[in-house]
C-alpha cells in the first residue's frame, strides 16, 4: 500500500511538471528564438532600439484578430513605414514559418 502511495505521489509530480514545462516553455522558446534569429539587435522587449519595442508592437495590434498572419508576413517579407523609416529585412529565407509564428505569438503576449 506505502509504494502504491508513493507511485501515485510521483505519478503526479511527474504530470504537474509536465504541465508547468508546457506553459512556461512558450515563452522561453520565443524568447530562444528571438535571439537566435538576430531580433533582439534591432528590437528591445520594452524599448526602441532600431525598431519598435515588441510590447510597443503588442500594444498598437492588442485586439487585432489578424495580428498573427499580418505581422508573420511582416517578419517574414520585411518592411517599412509603419514604424518609420528604417526598413525591416526580410526573415523568410533562414527562419521557417513555424518558428515565424512563434516569434510573433511571443512578441504579441509581451504587452
Amino acid at each position: 500500500m506505502k509504494h502504491q502511495v508513493t507511485l501515485s505521489l510521483l505519478s503526479a509530480l511527474g504530470i504537474a511538471a509536465l504541465a508547468f514545462s508546457a506553459t512556461s516553455s512558450y515563452a522561453a522558446t520565443g524568447a530562444e528564438l528571438a535571439q537566435k534569429n538576430g531580433c533582439m539587435a534591432c528590437h528591445g522587449i520594452d524599448k526602441k532600439i532600431l525598431g519598435p519595442a515588441f510590447k510597443d508592437i503588442a500594444q498598437k495590434y492588442k485586439g487585432n484578430a489578424d495580428a498573427v498572419a499580418s505581422l508573420s508576413k511582416k517578419i517574414k517579407d520585411g518592411g517599412s513605414g509603419v514604424w518609420g523609416a528604417i526598413p525591416m529585412p526580410p526573415n523568410g529565407p533562414k527562419v521557417n514559418d513555424a518558428d515565424i509564428k512563434t516569434l510573433t505569438e511571443y512578441v504579441l503576449s509581451t504587452h
